[in-house]
């Protein structure tokens, strides 16, 4: 895994985001330390039954690509993908702490105003507030609270599109993922295909990975667009690929790359929704939503000494096969930085809870499989493992507690 954590440090991200992590030891972890989200008590009216997750994510380094399909072909509609991207991957992360809504959304844009027209700005506003709109009329209140758009040339090249989101709910409500325990088994949902709710195939793509995603597969002819990359990153490392955005991706003609590198995230609340409805919230130890991490990201969560063991995944995509022959990735690389066809995990307690883990996704469209089981091993009890079995490997990760 190093030589992917050093390629990401010199284009100046990083995947594991140490630095980060190590920032905030001191924090407070909240009512539920072993929840997917900090989960904070009711501060507004000090209700005892009642808790609020207030949380912040963004679509990333996937709005400097959405830029530069924009800048290439004209096409608006791009943005709207960048817009369900910021807003999905921050309510799914609250959903895999048990809050269904009412979420109230506030979306704040940076764009370097010479670069960013109006035009775009109204078409992430507009968007930003249809899909509010939408997930109101499926039965997840969600309201749009405004937010900024600040004109920050001297700092931003292009743009970034983030959203911090509230949400208050029940503390009965809760999934904490500490509760998962050895004997648990977790099931996968797919994020490629199409859900019932979606109006156009998905890739599977998330919004995580997109920095070397982009410059390992395209051209080094985008190096023109010198807007779409820091200057201080070496020059071996800006658009080293032999892709176009329009080239076809090589196993699903569904696609362009530019079109799979820029599905937009799906959202499973539709899907989770029903699964608390029908399952219930007591069947489930936990929900892993597999963003940043990738396929370790479960490697945070539940009891130490937990064993993950994860030997049955999906197929490997398209596009993640695309993506690993493009850098010649080892699956180590691959499992730590992408989902590899599964961006959400439900660990259950049951073969019955399976199944209808299973039966349900399938009413949406969306693939569901069982890929794994928790196991306990003495050794670790300081720390967690996932151990990943594909393609005739086994990668196996360590977690400290």
């Amino acid at each position: 895994m190093s030589e992917e954590l050093s390629t990401y440090e010199k284009r100046g991200v990083s995947s594991e985001k140490s630095e980060v992590h190590a920032a905030i030891t001191t924090m407070d972890k909240g009512l539920y330390p072993g929840a997917f989200c900090t989960i904070l008590p009711d501060v507004f009216d000090n209700d005892p039954t009642k808790c609020i997750i207030q949380h912040a994510d963004g679509a990333g380094t996937k709005a400097g690509l959405a830029y530069l399909y924009w800048k290439l072909t004209g096409d608006l509609s791009v943005w709207k993908g960048i817009v369900r991207d910021s807003l999905f991957m921050n309510v799914d992360d609250a959903m895999c702490a048990g809050a269904m809504g009412p979420f109230v959304i506030n979306m704040t844009v940076g764009r370097n105003k010479a670069l960013i027209p109006g035009e775009v700005i109204k078409t992430l506003i507009e968007y930003c507030q249809f899909l509010c709109e939408w997930l109101t009329g499926i039965g997840i209140p969600c309201y749009y609270a405004g937010g900024e758009t600040a004109d920050l040339g001297d700092l931003i090249r292009t743009i970034t599109v983030d959203n911090v989101i509230t949400v208050k709910f029940q503390r009965r409500d809760v999934i904490d993922a500490s509760r998962i325990r050895p004997g648990g088994i977790i099931v996968g949902f797919s994020s490629t295909g199409q859900a019932t709710y979606e109006n156009e195939p998905n890739s599977g793509m998330g919004s995580n990975g997109l920095t070397n995603a982009r410059h390992d597969s395209l051209h080094p002819d985008y190096r023109v667009h010198t807007e779409t990359y820091a200057p201080e990153t070496l020059p071996g490392l800006i658009y080293c690929g032999e892709h176009w955005l329009g080239g076809p991706l090589s196993g699903d003609p569904r696609f362009t790359i530019a079109q799979a590198l820029l599905s937009p995230t799906r959202t499973y609340l539709p899907m989770v929704k029903k699964l608390f409805e029908e399952l219930g919230r007591e069947s489930i130890q936990g929900l892993i939503h597999c963003s940043g991490g990738g396929q370790t990201k479960i490697g945070k969560f539940g009891q130490p000494g937990n064993v993950y063991v994860k030997d049955k995944l999906f197929p490997t995509p398209p596009l993640f096969q695309f993506l690993q022959v493009a850098r010649k990735l080892s699956w180590r690389e691959m499992f730590s930085s992408y989902n590899c066809g599964h961006r959400l995990e439900a660990v259950v307690s049951s073969r019955s809870a399976v199944q209808l883990c299973i039966q349900i996704a399938a009413q949406f469209d969306i693939a569901a499989k069982e890929i794994g089981r928790v196991e306990e091993d003495q050794g670790v009890t300081l720390s967690r493992r996932v151990i990943i079995k594909q393609g005739g490997t086994k990668e196996s990760y360590d977690f400290k507690v």
